[in-house]
C-alpha cells in the first residue's frame, strides 16, 4: 500500500458510519453472546486455541455476527477473505480458493473465508466451496439472519458447527451507547453529546435489539443537533423522535403497563371486538413491544378462546408469526392486525382450554394406569406372546371408519374431558362425538354379553 492507498484507506475510516468506526477489534470491547465467546465457552477456546472449525453463525441483525468474525480474523494467524452473497458470485469464490490454495503450498496459512448472509446464496453457489471446507482448503464462517436448517444445503450444514447469537439486551444496547458517546478517537467524544434519559430509552426501544440502528440514528441526531453556550449537544426525546420518525408512545415493556395493555387486547379480541383489538394491538405494537411476542400472545388465544369453533383461527395465528418473522417490521404488523381482527370475529370455545385442564388434573390425582394390551405395538415376539396388540380393531375396516372401542384405562372408561360447545365448528363435532357414543355404548353391551 502507498502513501496515497493509506491516506485513502485512512479518511475512508473517517468517513464510515458510527457503527463501522465502533466496531470492536478484539473480545475485550465485544458486548453481549457471552455464551459463546465467555472465556470458558467452547467457541472462545477454539479461537484461542488457533482450531477454529468451519462455523455458521446464526442471528438477528445488529447482534454481532459480522464483527464476530473480523475479531476472529484478528487473533488468529489465518488469513481472511471477506464476500457478501448479495454481490459476489462463483467466480469470485473460485478466485479466493485458488489464493488459499497457493498460500497454504507457500507459507503453511490456513484462509478463513467469511460469507456475509450466507443464506443468499443459491445451491450451485454452497455447492462451490463444499469440497474445499471438507478438505480443509479454507475455514468457513458464514453469517445469516435466517435459520441455517432451511437456508444452507444439507452437506455444507453437516460440515459447519452452528452458534445462534441471541438479540442484544437493552442493558448491552446501552453500553453501546454509551461507549460510542464517550468515545472521542472512533465515536462522538469530542461532540459533547449529552443523551436525556427519556431520549436514551427511546433511543433502546426502537433500535429493536439492533446495535447498528441504535449508533446510526444516535449520530444522525447528534451531528444535527447544534452545541449550545456551553458547547454541549443536548438530545432530548424530541430529538431521537424526529431521527426515528417515531413518536414514543408511554409504555414500559418490563412493568405495569406491558401486561395492562396486552391484558386489554386479549379480553377485546375474547369480547368479539375488532374494533378495540386493533387499538390495543397498535398501542403495544407502536409503543415498541416486540412483534414476535405479540404474535405467540395471538396463538395462544388462538387456542384457549377460539380452539374448534374455529380451527382455522390457529391457522391464521401461526401465519402471522411466519409473515413477521419473514419480512419483519414495519411492514409485520399489518400480518398482526389481520390475525387480531380475524380471531375477534371467530367464534369462541374454550373447550379445548377445559379439556386440557381436567386431564391435568387427572394426572395429578390419579396413579398413572398402563396402556390396555390391545393399544399397545407388538414390535417383537415376545410382546406379541405377552398379548401386545391381541384383538385389537382397525377402524379403516369398519363402516364410517369407525368401531366402538375402548382406548382408555378400565379405570378411567367413563371419563369425559372434552365437551365441545355450540359454536362454529364445534356443533359439528358435537354430533359426530353423540354418534360416536351411542355406537361405543352398544359395543360395550355387546362385549358385556359375550363375556358373561
Amino acid at each position: 500500500m502507498d502513501l496515497f492507498e493509506h491516506q485513502s484507506e485512512k479518511q475512508k475510516g473517517k468517513e464510515a458510519p458510527l457503527a463501522a468506526r465502533m466496531r470492536p477489534r478484539d473480545f475485550h470491547d465485544f458486548v453481549g453472546q457471552e455464551h459463546l465467546i465467555g472465556k470458558n465457552h467452547v467457541l472462545r477456546k477454539a479461537i484461542d486455541a488457533g482450531q477454529l472449525p468451519s462455523i455458521i453463525l446464526w442471528g438477528p441483525p445488529g447482534s454481532g455476527k459480522t464483527t464476530l468474525a473480523y475479531i476472529i480474523a484478528n487473533t488468529t494467524s489465518s488469513h481472511f477473505s471477506p464476500v457478501s452473497a448479495t454481490s459476489a458470485g462463483v467466480s469470485d469464490l473460485r478466485r479466493i480458493i485458488e489464493e488459499a490454495k497457493e498460500r497454504r503450498k507457500l507459507y503453511q496459512q490456513k484462509t478463513i473465508l467469511f460469507i456475509d448472509e450466507i443464506h443468499r446464496f443459491n445451491k450451485a453457489q454452497q455447492d462451490a466451496v463444499l469440497p474445499f471446507v471438507e478438505d480443509g482448503t479454507i475455514t468457513l464462517i458464514g453469517a445469516t439472519t435466517e435459520n441455517p436448517s432451511f437456508e444452507v444445503i444439507s452437506p455444507l450444514l453437516s460440515r459447519c458447527q452452528v452458534f445462534t447469537l441471541t438479540p442484544l439486551t437493552e442493558g448491552e444496547i446501552q453500553i453501546i451507547i454509551f461507549r460510542a458517546i464517550k468515545d472521542k478517537l472512533k465515536g462522538l467524544g469530542t461532540l459533547n453529546v449529552e443523551l436525556d434519559s427519556d431520549a436514551m430509552v427511546h433511543l433502546i426501544t426502537m433500535s429493536n435489539n439492533d446495535a447498528r440502528v441504535a449508533l446510526n440514528v444516535l449520530e444522525m441526531a447528534s451531528l444535527t443537533t447544534p452545541p449550545d453556550a456551553k458547547g454541549k449537544r443536548r438530545i432530548s426525546l424530541s430529538v431521537i423522535e424526529d431521527a426515528f420518525q417515531h413518536r414514543a408512545l408511554p409504555y414500559d415493556k418490563e412493568g405495569e403497563q406491558h401486561f395492562d395493555l396486552i391484558s386489554a387486547l386479549h379480553k377485546s379480541m375474547r369480547g368479539s371486538d375488532p374494533d378495540a383489538s386493533l387499538y390495543w394491538l397498535a398501542r403495544i405494537l407502536e409503543g415498541g413491544e416486540d412483534p414476535l411476542y405479540i404474535a405467540r400472545r395471538l396463538v395462544r388465544f388462538a387456542t384457549e378462546d377460539v380452539g374448534l369453533a374455529d380451527p382455522q383461527a390457529l391457522v391464521v395465528a401461526m401465519s402471522a408469526q411466519q409473515a413477521v418473522h419473514f419480512i419483519g417490521m414495519p411492514e409485520g404488523n399489518l400480518a398482526l392486525a389481520e390475525a387480531a381482527v380475524y380471531l375477534a370475529t371467530a367464534p369462541k370455545s374454550n373447550s379445548i382450554y377445559q379439556a386440557y385442564s381436567r386431564v391435568q388434573e387427572e394426572i395429578k390425582r390419579s396413579p398413572s394406569q398402563p396402556v390396555p394390551l390391545h393399544l399397545r405395538n407388538p414390535e417383537t415376539p415376545l410382546m406379541k406372546e405377552m398379548g401386545y396388540g391381541k384383538g385389537y380393531k382397525y377402524p379403516h375396516d369398519y363402516p364410517g371408519h369407525f368401531v366402538g372401542q375402548p382406548n382408555l384405562p378400565p379405570s378411567l372408561q367413563d371419563r369425559r374431558y372434552y365437551t365441545p360447545s355450540d359454536q362454529g365448528y364445534e356443533r359439528g363435532v358435537a354430533e359426530k362425538l353423540n354418534v360416536w357414543q351411542q355406537q361405543r355404548k352398544r359395543a360395550g353391551k355387546t362385549r358385556q354379553k359375550k363375556e358373561t
